[in-house]
């Protein structure tokens, strides 16, 4: 398997690439597909992942807001990302 997403509601709740696909657009093509037909509009990405945050960035997201913790209570910054065309 190269990679998956998966959606809930209108969140990317994950997307993973296995690491022989990485920069072949696969990541792209997933959430372009997520965005487009299944109505994606929001992601949460750790702050500790620069490449996960301009990876989305490029996609369009921005930043609306950030959580101190990680939804299980753990000390990993989270950072909120909308498309940028449903951002206030």
């Amino acid at each position: 398997m190269a990679g998956f997403i998966g959606v809930a509601e209108d969140k990317i709740e994950m997307l993973f690439i296995h690491p022989d696909y990485f920069r072949q657009g696969l990541g792209q093509r997933l959430c372009l597909f997520a965005i487009q037909k299944l109505n994606a509009r929001k992601v949460d990405v750790n702050e500790a992942n620069p490449d996960a945050w301009a990876f989305y960035k490029k996609l369009g997201f921005d930043l609306l807001g950030r959580s101190e913790k990680d939804p299980s209570g753990n000390d990993f910054p989270i950072l909120h990302l909308e498309l940028s065309a449903y951002t206030n």
